[in-house]
């Protein structure tokens, strides 16, 4: 896993790499796939040879920073926060980060109990205008509440305006969000969303590319939008000005061939010029959750109703385990009273119920969660074979 009692020294590079070049910063990232993370780091440390494609004075600087970097102490520094760094390669990876090739993140920093691979196979991003109007922060909640009771997680960036109501919708309806931040995810930003974070992180999952106590700049906001389009399946803006950051991400998703949506606005607001746009450009243009599930269900993905294949049980970690088999055989069960017959909390039978809906196992009824008809008969199956 990502942090070891013995790191690795591939892992340590990673760590000592995640605080020394920037988000996104492609001529790194083309170093990392011509030589490896562990010699990168080496040359850096050493101060020569200059790699290329920077300049001398560029290359100073970073190995200026490499000399005050401590890879040991940041990690140890996550696991006072409950965090971990996962790298590519993991299992905990999403595989979808590497479609931004060399800009890909060199690892991130988790916080929060899920496997971030398995909630980001159904996740979609809802991203808008910070100074959003009420219609804005009304149709970000209603849109992720939504979505969350239809079994996908909501992903944004944390901020205030668009992005705090779809984690607040999500929250609400009991489902699953997880934020990706522009600093370390060990110092909430901004500071007047702290509980909401702290939120996000006890129930879903805070994620960042930038090592523990690093702070957020405006370029690191906008290269961090690559991850939250790369790390989804389709993105959907709700209120963006011309110019505006959330444009940033859903043009990102485009390039990516994620889909891309539009939640459309009065036309005499200057908050829908963005949103109209990129509708015009060539997005998609929603008004609720079933339309987005429409769309980003075609994805090689199933509608809500999903039914895949069902992974044999004993695949499953120990937790989800515990949380499948506190599911009544019939009916519905809510969290609180599958965390009573799980011995866990609600806000981990939350996080477990949505790895399990991902991999086909249970589905959301209204309040409740059930077992779908294909983990009854896997159940019934298991249980004729002993």
């Amino acid at each position: 896993m990502s942090t070891p009692a013995g790191p690795d020294r591939e892992l340590l590079a990673r760590v000592f790499l995640s605080r020394v070049l920037e988000p996104g910063d492609e001529v790194g990232g083309r170093w990392l796939r011509e030589l490896g993370a562990e010699e990168v780091a080496r040359r850096l440390r050493a101060g020569a040879p200059r790699l290329a494609g920077v300049s001398d004075k560029r290359w100073a600087g970073l190995c200026a920073r490499a000399a005050l970097t401590e890879p040991e102490r940041d990690l140890a520094l996550a696991r006072e926060t409950g965090t971990r760094f996962v790298r590519p390669g993991d299992t905990e990876w999403p595989a979808q980060l590497d479609d931004l090739g060399d800009a890909r993140p060199t690892g991130l920093w988790v916080r929060g109990r899920p496997s971030l691979r398995i909630w980001a196979l159904r996740s979609v991003s809802v991203v808008g205008a910070r100074a959003c109007t009420q219609y804005g922060a009304h149709m970000a909640a209603t849109l992720a509440a939504g979505l969350a009771e239809h079994g996908w997680v909501v992903v944004s960036g944390g901020a205030y305006g668009v992005d705090g109501a779809a984690h607040r919708g999500a929250l609400g309806a009991g489902g699953a969000t997880a934020a990706v931040l522009a600093c370390g995810v060990d110092r909430p930003y901004p500071r007047g969303h702290t509980e909401l974070i702290t939120r996000i992180a006890q129930q879903g999952l805070v994620v960042g590319e930038l090592p523990p106590g690093d702070h957020p700049t405006p370029s690191r906001f906008i290269v961090r939008n690559r991850v939250i389009a790369a790390l989804t399946r389709g993105t959907v803006v709700v209120e963006a000005a011309h110019r505006s950051g959330s444009l940033v991400t859903a043009r990102a998703a485009q390039r990516l061939g994620r889909h891309t949506m539009g939640v459309p606005g009065p036309a005499t607001s200057a908050l829908s010029v963005g949103v109209h746009e990129l509708l015009r450009g060539g997005a998609t243009l929603v008004t609720d959750a079933a339309d987005v599930v429409e769309l980003v269900g075609a994805i090689g993905e199933l509608a809500p109703d999903r039914r895949g294949p069902v992974l044999p049980r004993d695949l499953l970690e120990p937790d989800a385990r515990q949380v499948l088999a506190a599911l009544p055989a019939r009916g519905a069960a809510t969290p609180a009273e599958i965390a009573r017959d799980a011995r866990t909390t609600p806000d981990d039978v939350i996080a477990r119920l949505y790895e399990l809906r991902s991999l086909g196992y249970v589905e959301r009824l209204g309040e409740g969660w059930k077992l779908t008809r294909q983990a009854v008969v896997s159940a019934r199956a298991g249980r004729d074979g002993c």
